[in-house]
């Protein structure tokens, strides 16, 4: 495949048009030297596009890079200091970039909101919160009601623990809304709402207060936590349909 051929796949999978309010510029962010006619043999996958990531994809062999945070956020910047070290990592390595931000965050069934959703075995799935007028959460049912304790573990990968968890809802949990990344102030959707747990990435500490005046349970799993699910997602996806290779860079940052 070409960086063309790879740009329209994206696209067609994750649909940036839906999300025209986002200002992450959607899309191929950086092309390679001969995007209508080199092959894409290699293509890495991680949370950020930083100079770590564009030198660890270039080490691996990978002639792209997938993230769900770009280099570009709907203002110009100067080419000068880490802005400069960034994009010359991907320049002088001929190294194309590809960032979805809301579109991974919301898609369904490969984004972050949907696939915790699904390791959560949630039903009934309905949108959740609103950004701009774009809706980029879900909320459902459990099977069965779990612990919060219990819900945590389903929701972060082995070995992870939660930044954050505020026990402060029902001991059994059986409605969950979601929204990766940094959700959270639309823990007051999930009140209005009346469900009994909110998951995000961060929570900041003016909302803690009122999630404890309205009693419901909260976990902070981590923003760039909660934001390994849909690249995975999209990896699994691409290597299923067209066999490219893959790789997985990890990077991260605890926060």
């Amino acid at each position: 495949m070409t960086v063309r051929e790879l740009e329209k796949y994206f696209t067609d999978l994750l649909k940036p048009e839906n999300f025209g309010s986002d200002p992450s510029m959607n899309g191929l962010q950086i092309q390679n030297a001969e995007p209508d006619t080199k092959e894409i043999k290699k293509i890495a996958f991680a949370v950020d596009a930083c100079e770590e990531t564009a030198l660890k994809a270039a080490e691996m062999g990978c002639d792209a890079l997938f993230v769900h945070h770009g280099l570009f956020w709907g203002h110009s910047e100067k080419i000068t200091g880490s802005v400069y070290k960034r994009i010359s990592a991907f320049i002088k390595n001929d190294l194309a970039l590809f960032a979805y931000h809301l579109p991974l965050d919301a898609n369904n069934p490969y984004g972050n909101n949907y696939g915790l959703a699904k390791r959560l075995g949630l039903s009934d799935l309905e949108p959740f919160g609103f950004w701009r007028g774009m809706c980029i959460g879900v909320k459902g049912k459990l099977e069965s009601p779990l612990s919060l304790d219990e819900i945590t573990s389903k929701v972060l990968r082995p070995g992870k623990t939660a930044n954050i968890v505020l026990p402060f809802g029902k001991e059994k949990i059986s409605t969950v809304g979601i929204i990766s990344g940094g959700g959270s102030e639309d823990v007051e959707t999930a009140v209005a709402e009346g469900l009994d747990c909110f998951i995000t990435g961060d929570f900041d500490h003016e909302q803690f207060h009122y999630a404890k005046e309205n009693a419901i349970n909260v976990i902070g799993g981590g923003h760039y936590e909660t934001e390994t699910v849909g690249i995975q997602l999209v990896r699994e996806k691409l290597r299923s349909d067209f066999g490219l290779q893959t790789a997985y860079i990890e990077s991260e940052t605890g926060l």
